[in-house]
């Protein structure tokens, strides 16, 4: 059995990751916290992490905004308990703290915990290395619903920054060419992003070439997939050594 605390537990997926864990028996959630505490769940919810350092737990899971995630790094440097990092929107100095962190306790973080999305960013590598010297212009589109607030989204920066390692980083990324009346740049990569409705998230890489264009797609019907992958995630990195892990790590555990 794993036991989870998981980070932001009142949010959308928070509840969502609740209502996943709940159906399985190999794990259960220990405790919650929130700063809504209010709120009726199977487990004790609390309004720092400061405040579970007495609960027995294998892993966190983080799901909540960047500005919460300096809380559970803390917790995480102090504890040396396992942590599923999947909120995005994080500053540098804060990556640099959970690399720092991971010398001495096992995180993985990633931009997207869905494991078809982290496949697609593999395809999406495969793609570029073959076409981008042949020419073919790159583009990124993603939509998500109207509440989501950081723009690009945290999964089409790390699609661009897949594709531009195999490339050799030598890249740029454009977010908008409102203000721009030149012809596109043959060494940039465009990222677009649309915001309405209740779109859970769509992502389509576009390799655009002569007469041609490839196009690689993920389509979100639901937060669910986002659960069932925080927890594929938390029943990986349970019990692992400290180091940086990634989702690529979680889809190569599943296909072995």
């Amino acid at each position: 059995m794993i036991t989870i605390i998981l980070h932001g537990c009142n949010g959308h997926m928070g509840r969502m990751i609740s209502e996943t864990a709940a159906v399985r028996d190999d794990m259960k959630i220990v405790a919650g916290v929130d700063l809504d505490t209010n709120q009726s769940f199977d487990y004790p919810v609390y309004e720092t992490m400061a405040e579970c350092k007495a609960i027995a737990a294998d892993v966190i899971i983080d799901f909540s905004t960047a500005r919460a995630v300096d809380d559970v790094v803390h917790f995480v440097a102090e504890t040396k308990i396992p942590a599923v990092i999947c909120t995005t929107g994080l500053t540098m100095e804060q990556q640099k703290k959970l690399e720092e962190v991971s010398k001495s306790a096992a995180l993985l973080r990633s931009a997207n915990m869905a494991l078809g999305v982290n496949l697609m960013m593999k395809l999406a590598a495969d793609a570029a290395r073959v076409l981008a010297d042949k020419g073919y212009d790159m583009e990124i589109v993603e939509k998500h619903h109207r509440r989501k607030v950081d723009a690009p989204s945290g999964t089409a920066l790390a699609i661009a920054d897949a594709v531009n390692a195999v490339c050799g980083g030598s890249y740029h990324y454009c977010y908008g060419r409102a203000e721009r009346h030149e012809a596109r740049d043959p060494k940039e990569i465009g990222i677009s992003s649309v915001r309405g409705g209740t779109i859970p998230g769509d992502h389509d890489v576009i390799f655009a070439g002569e007469d041609e264009v490839l196009t690689i797609s993920h389509t979100a019907y639901s937060r669910k997939i986002w659960a069932q992958g925080a927890l594929a995630a938390a029943e990986f990195l349970a019990g692992k050594r400290p180091g940086y892990y990634h989702m690529t790590d979680v889809i190569g555990d599943v296909l072995r």
